[in-house]
């Protein structure tokens, strides 16, 4: 019952992960950054200062971090009780009877083969849930359900990059009732907000350094740096 449950609990860990990392996605950060961030934030370990930036200023990502720090805990407390559990030899009681075998298991190795039954299926858990194609269906049927459920409102942009007091880089999809399509980008008041354009990608291509009397078109994506928390308010 005890190697059940921690392999149970294993699988949960991945699921959870997951699932943190596309919340985080969903509210604008790049897709490596938010698994990374998942992943810190529930085995607390890895969270550098400046990314950490980027869960702090939002009050969404704290309340995603929060519950995956608990669930992380809790996960980690009950891996290893049932972890110490399944190396007792009391985890099977007597004798193991082998269909088809005339003799059973000794209660002295049956720890051994518990650990080999958990290390086995550590190493397969991890390379189902590594697997590219498993991967990205898991993560397509979650994130459908977390919009579906309108659990996570998606927001039009992406924080690609944090640097010191704030500042930032975004990547912003141009929604079709902002306020600014249709207008140059001197027109846009986004400079006014402190925010630069570095890049407009239309299509299949990438206008760098954009001249100031560039329209922004429906589809455009902009790279804009700046006050990622001005940034969020003005594109959410």
């Amino acid at each position: 019952m005890n190697l059940v449950l921690f392999i149970s609990v294993l699988i949960v860990s991945f699921i959870i992960v997951r699932i943190g990392a596309i919340a985080f996605q969903l509210t604008g950060l790049e897709w490596s950054l938010a698994k990374f961030q998942a992943l810190s934030c529930f085995t607390a370990t890895g969270f550098t200062t400046r990314e950490a930036e980027l869960i702090t200023s939002d009050p969404r990502r704290r309340r995603i971090a929060s519950v995956l720090i608990v669930l992380g805990h809790a996960g980690l407390v009950t891996m290893i009780a049932t972890f110490a559990n399944s190396l007792r030899p009391q985890a099977i009681a007597g004798k193991l009877a082998v269909p088809f075998l005339h003799f059973g298991i000794p209660t002295s190795i049956q720890p051994w083969i518990n650990l080999t039954i958990i290390v086995a299926a550590i190493y397969i858990i991890y390379r189902v849930f590594t697997n590219t194609k498993f991967a990205r269906r898991l993560t397509n049927v979650l994130r459908n359900r977390i919009i579906k459920k309108e659990i996570i409102k998606s927001v039009s942009f992406q924080e690609l990059a944090v640097a010191t007091g704030g500042y930032g880089v975004s990547r912003i999809k141009i929604r079709k009732d902002n306020p600014i399509l249709g207008k140059a980008l001197s027109e846009s008041g986004l400079r006014k907000d402190d925010i630069t354009v570095l890049a407009i990608v239309r299509a299949d291509d990438t206008m760098p350094n954009p001249v100031a009397d560039t329209k922004i078109l429906p589809g455009d994506e902009l790279i804009c740096f700046g006050k990622l928390g001005i940034i969020r308010e003005k594109f959410a």
